[in-house]
């Protein structure tokens, strides 16, 4: 039975990979960060500092401070003592594939190598390793450190037991981690959001609704009742006595209407005028800062009463 693992390094320490070094410190890890970037050792400390100070607010994490985080900007050297090595960098096959190589050779073969990569393919970064069976997705949602699920993928290459220490590593720090067994672009969770993405990105684009209406239909709506159970738990339970059966038999033929009809998208640049002009409007009333912390807290409050059991 192999121990529990304690060093991590975190590759990449931008938006993604300064909140999983929050989250990995807070679960009493050691972290040791690496970033090529100029002043990418101030910006991390800086945002751990805030991600630490939000933790504790929570009640997340008892100390007021944090020990345990390590910077060195010399990869391979940041690498070497690491158990577990997360990834973040740019979401760019050619880019993953040398980086991966990199790791590949830097670390002991029995190391997971785990990507947060939003929706490439596994396999295809697995190709340039010498040990492909420990090269997993591991892919967090935004924030890590706040947001519990973590997609785990294999791909062709990955054993069963890199899959199976990476859930148990993922589950001793909190998460709720899934294990999609078939490779797909986006994974599942991004998948699903681009469906919405498109529909949303249609109605405002066509002025259908603007950017403020569409946020009110997923925060007083729809958001609320999948937040608390899932979209499929709550169809089902729409239909009464006889639940997701029928509705799917007696809503069948709209929902088949509504899929045939729903607005597609290309991105043009005025396309991409219209909607950030309509989000803009929402943005400026309050400040990003701000949107974001209350977004944080409310999140926060929300998966207290959807995980109580």
């Amino acid at each position: 039975m192999r121990e529990p693992i304690c060093t991590v390094a975190v590759v990449g320490t931008g938006v993604i990979g300064a909140s999983w070094a929050a989250h990995f410190l807070a679960h009493g890890r050691t972290v040791v960060a690496s970033d090529p970037a100029a002043g990418a050792e101030e910006r991390l400390r800086a945002a751990v500092d805030t991600h630490w100070r939000w933790l504790h607010e929570l009640g997340k994490v008892r100390e007021r401070s944090y020990a345990g985080l390590h910077f060195d900007s010399d990869l391979e050297r940041a690498v070497s003592s690491a158990e577990f090595v997360q990834e973040n960098g740019p979401e760019q096959l050619d880019f993953k594939q040398a980086l991966f190589a990199r790791l590949d050779a830097a670390t002991s073969p029995d190391v997971i190598l785990a990507t947060s990569s939003s929706g490439l393919l596994i396999s295809s970064i697995q190709s340039s390793c010498t040990h492909p069976e420990r090269v997993i997705v591991g892919h967090p949602v935004n924030p890590p450190h706040l947001l519990p699920l973590v997609e785990v993928i294999g791909g062709e290459a990955a054993s069963a037991e890199s899959i199976a220490r990476a859930m148990t590593f993922y589950t001793e720090i909190g998460k709720k981690p899934i294990y999609l067994q078939v490779e797909m672009k986006g994974h599942l969770v991004n998948r699903l959001q681009a469906a919405l993405w498109q529909e949303m990105i249609y109605l405002v684009s066509t002025g259908i609704a603007s950017a403020a209406q569409v946020d009110a239909a997923m925060r007083y709506a729809i958001g609320p009742r999948w937040a608390a159970q899932g979209p499929f738990i709550n169809l089902h339970l729409s239909g009464g006595a006889g639940g997701l059966r029928r509705v799917l038999e007696s809503l069948g033929p709209a929902m088949q209407n509504w899929w045939r009809d729903l607005g597609h998208v290309t991105l043009t640049p005025e396309i991409i005028d219209r909607v950030v002009a309509s989000t803009e409007s929402l943005v400026c009333e309050e400040g990003e800062e701000h949107l974001a912390r209350r977004r944080d807290a409310a999140v926060a409050r929300i998966l207290n009463a959807a995980l109580d059991k």
